[in-house]
């Protein structure tokens, strides 16, 4: 008997705020641009991508393309995503 395997995929687990918040947190926490862009990307897709895009001023494959492995998001896109999630970015010490 064959063993059916699925791929997890975060973003259907990032369901509530807290979840969201932590799981940025800790990406952020790391430091690792890719890991904090994977996570970004995470976000999104988990609210949908296509709302967030539209929310964010930036066209769906536009945000699909900077948050690809290949991508890499400017400041401006990153502020934007991060205002469209209902975040904001801060320094802390």
């Amino acid at each position: 008997m064959a063993v059916e395997l699925k791929t997890y995929d975060v973003a259907e687990r990032l369901s509530d705020e807290s979840e969201i918040l932590h799981y940025l947190d800790a990406a952020f926490e790391d430091g690792d641009p890719a890991i904090i862009k994977n996570a970004l990307a995470n976000v999104a897709r988990a609210r949908g991508m296509s709302e967030i895009a539209k929310d964010a001023g930036i066209t769906r494959a536009g945000l699909y393309r900077a948050l690809s492995d290949e991508g890499n998001p400017t400041l401006d896109t990153l502020l934007k995503l991060t205002k469209a999630l209902g975040l904001r970015l801060a320094i802390a010490t």
